[in-house]
Order: structure tokens, then C-alpha cells, then sequence
């Protein structure tokens, strides 16, 4: 008979998500990421909230994103539009600091911090308060519609909408004066980008916190893949010691049956002794299924095969296969583990966090590494470097940034204009900025090799008058005499500079005469 082989079918994918159900687990990391949870959600709701007086003039909430006016205010610091560097800057660093931790601590940031583990964890918080811990839900979801069934449903998925809700409506309070946007809202005023914005917020929070979970960190994030390229093997992580588990086995019940076994050992060697010469007995090897006999008996390793690690885990993952995509090393299993460690009296760390060659290390019996040493290594020290310098460059340019600014452009149609004297005249527009909260004068002048005219369109003298915290268009007019050199070549270099008549500050800003030749 001739066989063919056929080649196996390619692994999906993407695999149908099967629901998981978290036991409650309760210890170091636990309480930590309660923690976490309690801060990062009490910033995001409560920050829009808060006020900051900036003066009469300007917004007074603390946080404020402010696209009508191109603002972004952060208590005492304001951003400006020709300030976007600081933004850039910002995300810059986050980005840096992802790589950081990640080489560092692996995927800490996806354990404790990333919006969806966070909202996540309060939306299972909320299942677990409605439906019970691990068993029971898992009761209710196998059991029919029940009318049991329905009422812990829908308290579950009301609950969830209420959150889902609240978080798109934090959202928009971010971009508009809080209070003011919440009386609209109520009573139907608010403009209809506010109410779409909730509506998708809330939408996408519902079914990513509620109903797809790790199929978002899995299918849906793109760091999963990305941040292998950022550890290595001193990168510290969540790893199980197969070399201290292994071989696994319910311990009590191979106990026992190992005692059993000895039992009925003795009894037949003693019975033999009885006997005497009449019938010598022989040697009756261990009868329990691979136990021996007392001096051959298996030592298993400090596992118990308990399933503790595996009900606790968020991702539904079993971390003694190793490392695994799907893992966010949130350290629930370290904490679910080190209990069950206790109360067999094993030491603790079976499942903890280690790095690779700390594996290798220990099980070939070598000594422990300090943490700092295996955090300390050259491209943390790196990614630490770029990091702290883009801060430090922040912080710089924030402390030295002025608080008056100008801008010119040349008016291009025409590019100047021949008087009737034979003067040549161009056409500027200039912004004047005023950072400050109170009306500022400005002097404007100009510097140049040649002489030209000044004078500003529709005011007399040569100041103007800038309000508090705005950005104030003027039209300028440099003029040449018939006969200067700055009339008869093509181009010559000027700056424009405004003087504050009050602190003496002056800001300028580089352009160009164009003469008769163009």
C-alpha cells in the first residue's frame, strides 16, 4: 500500500476568541496595579476639572486642548502653534520611554498601564462584582437564558455603557471649557462633533474593554511584534523555573499513595519473616503507578499542576510554556503562584520575574545577579540618554523661550510699487505676538544697510498696541528715495524689530527690500 503525504494546512490567522474568565487573585502585583488603575483613571477624569487662574484674559481649567484658538494650556505652561516642537518633542520621549521600559522590564507597559489593560481590569472588576469570581461565571455563561441569567446581564452591560460613556464625555471636556460643555451637553447644545465623539468613544470602550479584550492586544496592537526587537536576553520579564517545577504532580495525593506503597512493603516483608525458612519471601517491588519502591520513588518538582497561574491570567495563556505573544506580563500569575507556594511551604518565585540568562544561570546553580546590573547594561543606558536628553532640551527651551514673537511676510502682488516721486515701496505683513495676559506696546523699527521709510497702515507714529494673549495682524511699508541704493538693486537683506516699550524686549525677524531691478 502507497501513501502520499500531504502538507499540513498553514496555521489561521486569526483565531475565534473563546471567553476567559479571570479568578480573583489577590498579592504585591495585584494591589500594584489597583493602584495604577486608581491614579491613571483618576487623571484622565478628574484633570479637566481642575483650575488654573491665568488672569481675565485666558481660560482658567488647568488642562485645556484649545483648537479654536491653537492652544494648548498644562497649568502654568502654554503652548502655542509655533510652538508645535514641544508636542513633537513630547511624543518623541513617549516613544523613547516605551523602548526603555520595554528593554528594560519587557512589556510593563502593556501590564499596567495601556488604556485597554486598564479599562479592562475595571470592566472585569465590574463583571466579577455583578456575576461572581471565576466560577460561577462560568456557571452563568454555560447555563441557558434564564431570567437570572438576564438580570446579572443586563446590571453588567449597563454598568459597562455608564463607564463607556463617562470615558468618551472625560474626552471631550479636554477640548472645551469643562463645565460650560456639560450644561450644553445635558440640555442638547453641545455642538454635534461632541456627541459623535462620545458616541465612538463610548462605542469602542464597550466592545474593547467588554467583549474583545486580549483580542485587541493580540490581533489589534501592533507592540507585540515590535518590542521583541527591544529585549534581549537581560531583559526582565515574566518567566516560570521549569527547572525547579518540573517534573509536575499533585504532591498529597503521590504522597499518600507513596506511604500506601511502604505499608504494604513492610507488611509482606514481615509476613515473610514469619515464615522463616518454610517459604524465604522475595522482594516485592512498589505496586503504585510510577512511584517504586521507597529509595526509587520520583521526586517531583515544587509544581502541583494546580491551574492557578492559568485561571488568574487575563490573556488565558498558561505561562509555563514559555514566553508567548500573547503575554502582557502583568504578574497576576506571580501572584496567584507564590500563594498556592505558601500554603504547600515551597519558597515563593516559582513563577517571577527573571531574565533569560538569569534562567540559564540558575539552572546550572550559579548565583543570583543583582537587578540593577541586569537593568544597568548598554542599551537601556542608551535609550536613558536620548531620553533624558530630549527632556532636558524641553525644559530648556521652556525656560528660555521668549515671551514675544514676530513674524513678516513680504506681500507678493505686487512685489513693490513704484511712487510717484520714483520712491520704490514694498508691502509687509507682520504678527505680533503677545504671550503675556496684559496689553503690551511695541515699537517697530527697522534694521538695514541702506535708509528706508517706515510707517505702519492705519496708525500714526510707529506703535502699535498688542492686546493680552493674542497674535495681532499689521500691515507694514518700507519705502526707498528715488536714488537710494536700496530703490536701484534687486534685493536687499532688512529685519524688522519690535521693542517692548515696557521691558525693553525686542524680537526680529529677517526679510528682504526687493528694488527696481525686479
Amino acid at each position: 500500500m502507497t501513501t502520499t503525504n500531504t502538507p499540513q494546512d498553514p496555521p489561521p490567522l486569526y483565531i475565534a476568541r473563546e471567553p476567559i474568565f479571570p479568578r480573583r487573585v489577590s498579592g504585591k502585583f495585584r494591589t500594584l496595579k489597583w493602584w495604577i488603575l486608581a491614579v491613571t483613571l483618576g487623571i484622565y477624569y478628574i484633570f479637566p476639572w481642575l483650575r488654573w487662574d491665568r488672569g481675565p484674559a485666558l481660560p482658567d481649567q488647568a488642562v485645556l486642548i484649545d483648537l479654536a484658538n491653537r492652544r494648548f494650556y498644562f497649568f502654568f505652561i502654554e503652548i502655542w502653534p509655533q510652538e508645535f516642537y514641544f508636542v513633537a518633542g513630547l511624543l518623541i520621549m513617549a516613544g523613547l520611554g516605551l523602548f526603555l521600559f520595554t528593554s528594560a522590564l519587557g512589556r510593563v507597559w502593556c501590564g499596567y498601564t495601556c488604556p485597554q489593560t486598564v479599562w479592562t481590569d475595571l470592566f472585569i472588576l465590574v463583571e466579577r462584582w455583578v456575576e461572581g469570581d471565576r466560577n460561577a461565571r462560568v456557571k452563568l455563561w454555560n447555563q441557558p437564558w434564564t431570567a437570572e441569567k438576564i438580570r446579572k446581564r443586563g446590571i453588567k452591560w449597563t454598568l459597562w455603557l455608564l463607564i463607556s460613556l463617562a470615558t468618551g464625555g472625560a474626552w471631550i471636556f479636554y477640548f472645551a471649557d469643562a463645565p460650560t460643555l456639560l450644561h450644553q451637553f445635558l440640555t442638547f447644545q453641545a455642538p454635534a462633533v461632541a456627541y459623535l465623539t462620545v458616541a465612538i468613544l463610548a462605542a469602542t470602550t464597550f466592545t474593547f474593554g467588554g467583549f474583545m479584550r486580549e483580542q485587541v492586544c493580540i490581533y489589534m496592537c501592533p507592540w507585540p511584534r515590535i518590542q521583541a526587537a527591544m529585549m534581549d536576553e537581560q531583559t526582565i520579564t515574566v518567566g516560570y523555573r521549569d527547572w525547579r517545577g518540573e517534573p509536575r504532580g499533585k504532591h498529597r495525593r503521590r504522597r499518600e499513595m507513596a506511604e500506601k506503597a511502604e505499608v504494604a512493603i513492610a507488611t509482606t516483608r514481615a509476613a515473610g519473616a514469619v515464615e522463616g525458612s518454610r517459604s524465604p519471601a522475595k522482594p516485592m517491588p512498589g505496586r503504585a503507578s510510577g512511584l517504586g519502591t521507597v529509595t526509587e520513588k520520583e521526586t517531583l518538582g515544587d509544581c502541583i499542576d494546580c491551574n492557578a497561574c492559568v485561571n488568574v491570567c487575563p490573556m488565558g495563556i498558561d505561562i509555563r510554556d514559555g514566553q508567548q505573544l500573547a503575554c502582557i506580563t502583568c504578574a497576576l500569575c506571580i501572584d496567584a503562584c507564590d500563594e498556592v507556594m505558601e500554603k504547600i511551604g515551597k519558597p515563593p518565585n516559582l513563577i517571577g520575574y527573571l531574565t533569560l540568562a538569569d534562567g540559564e544561570r540558575e539552572r546550572e546553580g550559579g548565583e543570583d545577579v543583582s537587578v540593577w546590573r541586569r537593568i544597568l547594561r548598554p542599551r537601556v543606558l542608551l535609550y536613558t540618554v536620548l531620553w533624558s536628553g530630549f527632556g532636558l532640551a524641553l525644559i530648556a527651551a521652556l525656560v528660555f523661550r521668549t515671551d514675544m514673537s514676530i513674524g513678516v511676510d513680504p506681500v507678493r502682488n505686487p512685489v513693490n510699487v513704484t511712487l510717484s516721486d520714483g520712491s520704490i515701496r514694498n508691502a509687509y505683513e507682520i504678527r505680533l505676538r503677545n504671550m503675556t495676559g496684559y496689553e503690551r506696546d511695541f515699537t517697530l523699527s527697522v534694521e538695514t544697510p541702506d535708509p528706508l521709510h517706515l510707517e505702519l497702515q492705519g496708525i500714526s507714529g510707529l506703535t502699535v498696541a498688542v492686546p493680552p494673549n493674542t497674535t495681532l495682524k499689521q500691515r507694514i511699508y518700507l519705502t526707498g528715495d528715488p536714488a537710494s541704493p536700496a530703490s536701484t538693486q534687486a534685493l536687499l537683506p532688512v529685519a524688522i524689530v519690535a521693542t517692548d516699550d515696557g521691558s525693553g524686549r525686542t524680537a526680529r525677524e529677517e526679510t528682504v527690500f526687493r528694488g527696481r531691478q525686479q
